[in-house]
This record gives C-alpha cells, sequence and structure tokens, in this order.
C-alpha cells in the first residue's frame, strides 16, 4: 500500500473541492526529473496513457485502477473498501472543529482544558500552539477534512503512556455522530520554533467489520500486518504485526515477511508518501520518495515465491501540487505481479476497491462475501 499515491480525480472529485488532482500524474508534470524504471517496467505509466509518466512497450504486470465507493477520501475508508467493506455513511467530519458540548465532556473525562480543537495542518500547529502547551500543559487537539480527532502533546511534557491514555479517553467518547475513523495520539519534541513530531504516533480506530482479513483468518491461514495496517483495522483479523518508522523499515520488513515460509496475505502501508510530503505539499520530496521506493521494486519481486501475487496499490490520493493540505479524492493504481501472473493485462477500471479484496480471496482459495469483483481469472495463467 503506497499510502496517497493516486493517480486522477474521480469523478465526483468536485465534490470534494478536488477538481483537478492527480497525485502521480502532477509529480510527473511537476518534476520533470521524476524518473521510475521498475515501476514504469511493471506498467504504472500505462494505467492513464494521458499523464507524462513513462510508458512501457512490455509491462510486466498487468495493470488498471478503482473507483473508490464510498464516500470520503480518508485512510480508514480506503484501507477498509480494500479490505471488501464498502460504507454507505461515510465517517463524520467537523470542518469547524469538534461542538464544545463533546469538548466539555473530554475535558471532564482527561481532567484538564485542551486548546486548538481547529483544522489545521499538524506541522503547523505543534508550533503555533506548542509553546501554549509547553506552558500550560494542555493537549492540543485539532482534525482535518478526514475523519480524525487528533492529539498533539510534548513528550517532556506529557509522559507517553499518559497521552496514550488520554487518546484512548477520546476514542471511547466518540461515539454516534461524534464516531470519526480514528483519533491519533500524535507526540512531539523540541522548543519554540523547531517543534517535530516523533514517530510514538499511535492511531485508535473504529472496530470495522467483518471483511478479507477475517475470511483469511477463518480459513487458518496467516495475516501479516506491517506499519499501521494493525491500528487502521483495531488488531481485528490481524495474526501478527510489526510496526515501522518510515517507509525503508516497512520495505525491508516485508521482504522478510515474504521469505518466511506460510500461507496468506501480507498488508504492508509506506507511510511516508503521505506523511511526509503530500500532506507538506512537497513535490520534490514526494517524487523522491517514489524513486526510493522505485529502486527497492528488484529486492521485492526477487523475494517473491512461485505462487505469490504482488499487489501494489494505494488508498486514496495526496496530490502535493493541490490547494490545502488534505487527501485528494482520486482513482488508485493497481499493479498486479507474479511468476503465475499474466503480463500487460489492462484490468481496467474497477468499480470498487472492494475487487482487491475479492481478487484475493480468489488468489487464496477461500469464500468471502463482498461487492468486490474479482478479476484474479483475468490475470492468471493457472
Amino acid at each position: 500500500m503506497l499510502d496517497s499515491v493516486g493517480i486522477g480525480e474521480l469523478p465526483d472529485a468536485h465534490i470534494y473541492n478536488d477538481e483537478g488532482s492527480n497525485t502521480l500524474g502532477n509529480i510527473a508534470k511537476a518534476y520533470p526529473k521524476l524518473t521510475l524504471p521498475n515501476l514504469t517496467s511493471l506498467g504504472l505509466g500505462n494505467i492513464d496513457m494521458s499523464n507524462q509518466l513513462e510508458k512501457s512497450k512490455d509491462p510486466k504486470a498487468s495493470y488498471g485502477k478503482a473507483i473508490e465507493q464510498s464516500s470520503g477520501k480518508d485512510t480508514t475508508t480506503g484501507h477498509w473498501e480494500i479490505s471488501g467493506i464498502i460504507l454507505e455513511q461515510a465517517f463524520p467530519t467537523f470542518s469547524n472543529g469538534f461542538p464544545q458540548e463533546f469538548m466539555n465532556r473530554f475535558h471532564d473525562a482527561i481532567g484538564q482544558e485542551t486548546i486548538g480543537n481547529v483544522v489545521a495542518s499538524g506541522t503547523t500547529i505543534i508550533n503555533k500552539l506548542g509553546d501554549e502547551h509547553v506552558r500550560t500543559s494542555k493537549p492540543i487537539v485539532y482534525t482535518s477534512a478526514d475523519s480524525v480527532f487528533q492529539i498533539a502533546m510534548h513528550e517532556d511534557v506529557v509522559p507517553i503512556e499518559r497521552q496514550y491514555d488520554i487518546s484512548q479517553i477520546a476514542r471511547n467518547l466518540l461515539i454516534d455522530e461524534f464516531e470519526v475513523g480514528r483519533v491519533i495520539a500524535r507526540p512531539f519534541i523540541g522548543e519554540t520554533n523547531n517543534y517535530t513530531r516523533t514517530s510514538r504516533r499511535k492511531d485508535y480506530s473504529v472496530k470495522p467489520p467483518d471483511n478479507v482479513l477475517d475470511a483469511i483468518i477463518n480459513h487458518q491461514q496467516q495475516v501479516v500486518s506491517i506499519g499501521k495496517i494493525v491500528d487502521i483495522f483495531d488488531g481485528k483479523g490481524i495474526s501478527s504485526y510489526t510496526k515501522t518508522a518510515n517507509n525503508l523499515e516497512g520495505i525491508k520488513d516485508t521482504i522478510s515477511a515474504i521469505s518466511e515460509p506460510s500461507k496468506g496475505l501480507i498488508f504492508t502501508n509506506l507511510v511516508d508518501f503521505d506523511m511526509l510530503f503530500g500532506h507538506r505539499r512537497d513535490v520534490e520530496g514526494y517524487a523522491t520518495c517514489l524513486m526510493e521506493f522505485d529502486n527497492y521494486i528488484p529486492q521485492i519481486l526477487d523475494a517473491l515465491q512461485e505462487d505469490d501475487l504482488l499487489i501494489i496499490t494505494a488508498d486514496h490520493g495526496n496530490d502535493p501540487t493541490a490547494p490545502g493540505t488534505d487527501h485528494t479524492r482520486e482513482y488508485i493504481p493497481i499493479l498486479n505481479y507474479g511468476v503465475s501472473i499474466k503480463k500487460g493485462i489492462d484490468i481496467g477500471v474497477r468499480e470498487s476497491f472492494a475487487d482487491i479484496a475479492a481478487t484475493i480471496a480468489d488468489a487464496l482459495g477461500i469464500n468471502f462475501a463482498t461487492k468486490g469483483r474479482s478479476y484474479y481469472s483475468t490475470i492468471t495463467n493457472s
């Protein structure tokens, strides 16, 4: 999962004020030095022949893109739909901050007031309110266009375990009309004009309905989570997990997991694209991150066993050329590679991210009911 690596605005992007968004296409246009030889060889550029990504005459993978059926453009919704869950109602968002009635209950529960309660970029708000937080120890609360309740606290002011306790209290209170997709603890360190977030972030997600991960477990197979997958699914449907601090750790842990003898799913999220560069509207940083991932493609492919299926995809967009700092409503790319997978097959525009879940179920030979439609028979040589 290349977090936020979208490939063009969805037909309903105007509803989200995301007209013209195209994470991969606009990076290629804005950063001519972008070179992705390994992803190109798989067929990434062939997914959308109209963008400036390099095309392959003989793609090594099957390729296509998918539409998001669920409302929203957040991490939880995208991952859940990929696992086979199509949400009929979007998680709530709070463009004017959380209602005072809720904040009063939260303050009573944690025994102190907070500051902030605005829509903001996480890196901006800790530098804007960091001094006040250090002086008063009041947690900084903020949200975004996504369905999130984020709490930033300095690690030298509020011990990390207390930060996690406060976040869990928020998660317990955020129910019914306030049930956001995620509560996120956002620890930071530093001093005036130089506050930075640490790697000890922790997500508290809503417990998902049954999905393809549960189906895999129920069929006595394994689901290995790498990165923040375990948080997004609140631990449900996960056999084992490894937390990672960055893309490089996630890539290396994935290669190691592929080498282990097991049957099931390895589900990896590479978060740097989104967290470090998309939200910060850093085109060059995003492009460099893509190229760094591309360099590891040969190692990932070499690690694959004969009956493995590698799917490279995303959960939403985060076009660094777009205004604002939020995710963008986009198609997600899909690349399918394996020894038994046909080369150069265009699987077209899939009507739901859930088609990926249906395909995974087919590949693993398990029964799983979803509105998604499998394309496995289209791409397999077996």
